[in-house]
């Protein structure tokens, strides 16, 4: 018999999942959820919808033993985050319930995006792109949209304008309007998604050359729901994470990235 005989089993991974009616999205969920069970297979993965899809945080929280880290697959801090699951994470199981942080921000979602975009056809150089997010009028998702086109800005090398599907805008199509109207015949729209459905439609007529489609397809992301299981286990702030709003990237209309203190900005639109 060796230590590790005696060791206590990991919390389990309990993936909370925003609910949707559109089958597509249900399945690319359903899939990442399995290929983040693959990553692992020593720890028990779950997954649990916060509307319209079953199981329920309730009847899966029924069905798991001892501790459980609830992770969010949530692109962004927002009223999911600090009204939804805490109040389904109420009564007698709430003690045995930790909850991670949200996925983004990350340079994950970053490098999912831009895996997106190349599957788009978007070529690599410092072409315009819309990082269209699904919008919330909670300041914190807002900041933390924000600081996702920034990471999405240096990683690509290119002007990254944040836009809002919902919410105090821009709107997206508004958004790649003013990059035409500034002489960019070419723009692309980077889905700020975890999945397909309604929201990934809408961008498909904001007369964007190129449309990314939803990252939870990407192989980044399972690792990402990884690292946020560990930061919700106690291994601290995740990387790329910003704590609050007052450290988050400034709410400019536009982020432009760059390689190094001596190199020259991108061309982005001035503010309107």
């Amino acid at each position: 018999m060796t230590p590790t005989d005696h060791a206590p089993a990991a919390p389990t991974l309990l993936a909370l999942a925003h609910g949707t009616r559109d089958q597509e999205g249900i399945r690319v969920v359903r899939e990442l959820t399995a290929r983040v069970r693959g990553l692992r297979p020593g720890t028990r993965v779950e997954l649990a919808w916060l509307g319209l899809v079953e199981p329920t945080v309730s009847q899966a929280l029924a069905r798991l033993p001892g501790p459980v880290v609830a992770v969010p697959l949530l692109l962004a801090r927002g009223y999911h985050v600090r009204t939804d699951i805490p109040a389904l994470l109420t009564g007698p199981d709430a003690a045995r319930v930790r909850v991670a942080p949200a996925l983004g921000p990350s340079p994950r979602l970053a490098e999912a995006a831009a895996a997106q975009l190349a599957r788009a056809g978007r070529p690599p150089g410092p072409t315009p792109v819309v990082l269209a997010a699904a919008g919330s009028t909670d300041p914190r998702a807002r900041a933390d949209t924000h600081h996702s086109a920034h990471l999405l800005a240096t990683h690509l090398n290119a002007p990254v304008t944040p836009a809002f599907l919902g919410g105090t805008g821009p709107d997206p199509a508004d958004a790649v309007t003013t990059w035409h109207s500034h002489g960019h015949t070419d723009v692309a729209v980077a889905a700020h998604l975890l999945a397909p459905g309604f929201f990934l439609d809408r961008l498909r007529g904001t007369g964007a050359r190129w449309v990314g489609g939803a990252l939870g397809r990407r192989e980044p992301v399972a690792e990402l729901v990884w690292e946020r299981y560990d930061a919700g286990c106690g291994g601290g702030v995740p990387p790329g994470r910003r704590t609050s709003v007052s450290t988050s990237v400034s709410t400019s209309s536009s982020t432009t990235a760059s390689t190094g203190p001596t190199a020259s900005p991108l061309r982005q639109p001035p503010a309107s």
